[in-house]
């Protein structure tokens, strides 16, 4: 599934193609994803000029002046930039014309997402679907001293708690596992049993391991590719996910492979006590 990183990756590569234009065709060749399409999506951002992109944690948002057009990639989709002529493909469901060029969501298994939010019914942040998500890792509100005080009644496992979302969003399986061996915390240890000290740590390797990752175009995960059709290469410097039985970089010990709330969770014997 594309995190954080592929997300913001695809966000910063359609950004300079989007931004100032204008909307001259949308193309719908469902009726939806994962939930259905607005009725009226087409009369809604026809002819209108995107004014910015955004993101809030897995969602790719697209402003106009009267509202917001959310995008999710759902399990395996992308978004891709391309000349207006290109005859679609099987799993091409969306081509968002933009003159010349034009925005096509690709998504095989359907699990992604187009909403529409109008300005008429409150903040962006009060949607349905982004009004319970947590801090943004990236942002200035992100700190160890937040982790800290949003975990001291909650005794489940810490790599439970950065996958929840509530507290921190976006940081998912791959850079939660990395995060955690860059902080030296094993991934069962109890949300509340972590002090401000080790938090300290993982803020900052969680700050650090996204950042990485968006600088080398996030991870090749099965189905991603970013704007321009390439994947990303930040799996090469994996330390622990999907390295099983493998010896670790740092102390040549063995990484260990466990299943946490039906996702896998990687972690050094000796690093991560």
């Amino acid at each position: 599934m594309p995190e954080l990183p592929e997300v913001e990756v695809t966000r910063l590569g359609v950004n300079p193609h989007v931004e100032g234009k204008t909307v001259t065709e949308l193309i719908l060749r469902r009726d939806g994803l994962r939930w259905p399409f607005p009725a009226n999506l087409r009369e809604l951002i026809l002819h209108q000029t995107i004014l910015s992109t955004g993101r809030r944690g897995k969602y790719l948002l697209l402003h106009f002046h009267h509202g917001s057009l959310l995008i999710h990639l759902g399990m395996s989709g992308n978004l891709r930039i391309m000349p207006s002529t290109t005859p679609p493909q099987k799993h091409d469901h969306v081509d968002i014309l933009l003159g010349e060029q034009m925005m096509r969501l690709t998504d095989p298994r359907r699990f992604g997402a187009v909403l529409w939010h109008d300005h008429a019914d409150g903040a962006l942040e009060e949607h349905l679907l982004l009004r319970h998500l947590g801090v943004e890792p990236l942002s200035d509100q992100f700190s160890p001293e937040l982790l800290f005080k949003q975990t001291r009644q909650r005794n489940a496992a810490i790599k439970q708690v950065l996958l929840a979302g509530d507290v921190v969003v976006g940081v998912g399986n791959i850079y939660a596992s990395e995060s955690l061996f860059r902080a030296r915390i094993h991934p069962k240890t109890a949300a509340n049993r972590i002090s401000l000290k080790r938090y300290q740590a993982l803020a900052i390797a969680i700050r650090e391991i996204l950042a990485q990752a968006i600088s080398r175009g996030g991870s090749s995960l099965k189905d991603f590719v970013g704007a321009d059709g390439k994947t990303g290469y930040f799996q090469q410097s994996y330390f622990v996910y999907d390295r099983a039985g493998e010896p670790c970089r740092v102390c040549q010990g063995t990484i260990r492979h466990i299943t946490q709330g039906q996702r896998s969770s990687f972690y050094c014997v000796n690093c991560q006590k």
